[in-house]
């Protein structure tokens, strides 16, 4: 299977934060073809908002990306990205993605990046390595994968989407989704899977305090909220995950948002 990258090598995003005289600053920042890094943007002097553009019109057969997000102490950050993640069709090949993250004490990280969507006969790899140093690094992870582009007759039309995503606390693996979907092999639409859903949302709170209340406060909102079907569980390293299957993006995305302005 080919992986010749059109850019010649791969693609690199590095990203450092550190405090400085109380405000938080990019004391590193490094990135190469097609990804540019825009100045942030500040939601408080400690806690920046950082985005990644990119000139291409998506991912594309051969492409070989990696980041590095290192959040140092004091410090806050919000990554976001441009728009929505398009996965272009692919003749034979396919293309990866290797993130590592690192949140050191006392610091936070918002990994929530725009929904991905999978074009027909695209193949992605995509692994995703996130370490907290300890019980005061903080971590709120979303992710939202579509079935593809339903409106053109392309759901669950990719060859496969793999997506290994690792996050381990002081050392220790705390959380695990090893997830090779596979149309082919699956039914994508039955039960077990996307069950008559198009798109798939996964909120995980590492470290950020959700008390049961709070809890049975999201279960009330996805019981009463229309066209999804979703729960809210605590994991065994005391974190609260959040998943939602739904028809579309936009709803999961503000569904998402008012789920993390919930107290």
């Amino acid at each position: 299977m080919t992986t010749e990258n059109k850019f010649g090598k791969t693609s690199e995003v590095r990203l450092e934060t550190e405090l400085r005289d109380g405000k938080a600053v990019l004391s590193d920042v490094f990135f190469t073809a097609p990804f540019k890094v825009m100045l942030p943007f500040y939601l408080r002097e400690d806690f920046m908002q950082v985005m990644v553009l990119s000139a291409s019109a998506g991912i594309m057969e051969g492409d070989v990306q990696k980041f590095d997000i290192h959040v140092n102490p004091g410090t806050s950050l919000e990554y976001l990205s441009q728009a929505y993640e398009k996965i272009h069709k692919m003749k034979e090949g396919m293309a990866r993605r290797e993130t590592r993250i690192v949140v050191e004490p006392d610091a936070y990280l918002k990994y929530a990046p725009l929904p991905t969507i999978p074009f027909k006969d695209s193949a992605f790899e995509n692994h995703l390595e996130i370490e907290l140093k300890e019980k005061t690094s903080r971590l709120l992870f979303q992710e939202i994968l579509s079935c593809g582009r339903a409106a053109c007759g392309e759901a669950f039309a990719y060859r496969f989407y793999h997506n290994h995503v690792a996050v381990r606390e002081e050392g220790n693996l705390i959380y695990l989704d090893n997830t090779r979907y596979d149309p082919k092999l699956f039914e994508m639409s039955g039960t077990g899977m996307y069950e008559g859903f198009t798109h798939l949302l996964n909120l995980v709170f590492f470290n950020i305090e959700k008390s049961e209340s709070w809890m049975s406060e999201v279960r009330e909102l996805l019981d009463e909220t229309p066209e999804i079907e979703g729960g809210v569980t605590r994991i065994a390293s005391g974190a609260a995950a959040v998943r939602i299957l739904g028809r579309g993006s936009e709803p999961l995305l503000k569904i998402s948002e008012k789920i993390q302005s919930m107290d």
